[in-house]
C-alpha cells in the first residue's frame, strides 16, 4: 500500500517536470511594454487591463498609462487607450482618452490594422480640444523559437497636421515566459525618433509585468524615461 503510494507521488511529480511548456497561443500577450504594438487581438469574451507609470526627464512628466482590450470575435476587439494621470510642471490631471480597434485579417506573417479616435478630452493644462486620429498597420514575424519581430507602419492626425509613424520591436525569448527587446519610434511631423529596451516576465498565464528604459535620439522626444507596468487577462 505504502509502495503503490509512493510510486504515485514519484509518477505525479515527473508528470510536472517533464510536462511542455504551456503554449505560447494560451499566455497573455499585451501590448505593453514597447513602443510598437502587435497585431495579435484578445479572445472573445476576454478582457485585458495594461497599467503602467512612466517618468519622463526633459520634459519633467509623469504618467499612468492605461490600454483597455476586450475581444468582440476571434478577430475583432475593441480598445480604450489614455495615457491617465499626469503630473508636470506642479500640475495634475488627465491625459487625452481615445477609442478605438484592432482587426486581424491575416495569420502569415500576422497582420492587423489598428484605429483609433481621439474626441476632446483630458483635464487641466492637458486637455485636448481638437479631435486627432491615427491608422497603423501591425505585422509580428516569428524568426525562429527565440527571436521575432513587430513592426507598425501608420498615418495620423493631430492639431489640424498629417503626419507619419513607424515603430519597431526586435524581441528575444529567454523562455516562453521570460522576453527581452529593444525598440524604436519615430514621428515626422513634430520629427521625432525614440528609442527604449527592456523585459516582460509573464505570471502564471494571465498576469504580466514589465520594465523598460528609453531615450529621444532625436527631434521632440523625451530625453529619457523609465516605465513599469503589470498587464492582466479577465
Amino acid at each position: 500500500m505504502q509502495l503503490a503510494s509512493n510510486w504515485r507521488a514519484i509518477l505525479a511529480a515527473a508528470v510536472v517536470l517533464f510536462a511542455p511548456p504551456l503554449a505560447a497561443d494560451d499566455l497573455i500577450n499585451a501590448d505593453r511594454p514597447g513602443i510598437a504594438d502587435s497585431s495579435v487581438v484578445v479572445n472573445p469574451g476576454t478582457l485585458q487591463a495594461e497599467l503602467g507609470v512612466e517618468r519622463d526627464v526633459r520634459p519633467d512628466l509623469t504618467t499612468t498609462p492605461l490600454l483597455l482590450r476586450y475581444g468582440l470575435t476571434k478577430e475583432f476587439e475593441l480598445r480604450l487607450e489614455t495615457a491617465g494621470w499626469a503630473h508636470a510642471d506642479g500640475h495634475d490631471g488627465l491625459m487625452p482618452a481615445s477609442i478605438g480597434a484592432k482587426y486581424h485579417f491575416f495569420d502569415k506573417p500576422s497582420l492587423a490594422v489598428i484605429a483609433r479616435i481621439f474626441p476632446p478630452s483630458g483635464s487641466g493644462i492637458f486637455r485636448s480640444h481638437q479631435t486627432a486620429a491615427d491608422l497603423r498597420l501591425a505585422a509580428d514575424k516569428d524568426l525562429n523559437e527565440q527571436w521575432s519581430v513587430e513592426g507598425n507602419v501608420g498615418i495620423a492626425r493631430g492639431d489640424g497636421d498629417n503626419f507619419a509613424t513607424a515603430a519597431a520591436t526586435l524581441q528575444y525569448n529567454i523562455s516562453p515566459k521570460l522576453n527581452v527587446f529593444i525598440d524604436g519610434g519615430a514621428t515626422s511631423s513634430p520629427s521625432s525618433l525614440t528609442l527604449d529596451a527592456g523585459a516582460a516576465w509573464i505570471v502564471g498565464k494571465d498576469l504580466q509585468l514589465d520594465v523598460s528604459v528609453g531615450w529621444g535620439a532625436h527631434g521632440d522626444a523625451p530625453e529619457r524615461f523609465v516605465a513599469a507596468g503589470i498587464a492582466r487577462r479577465f
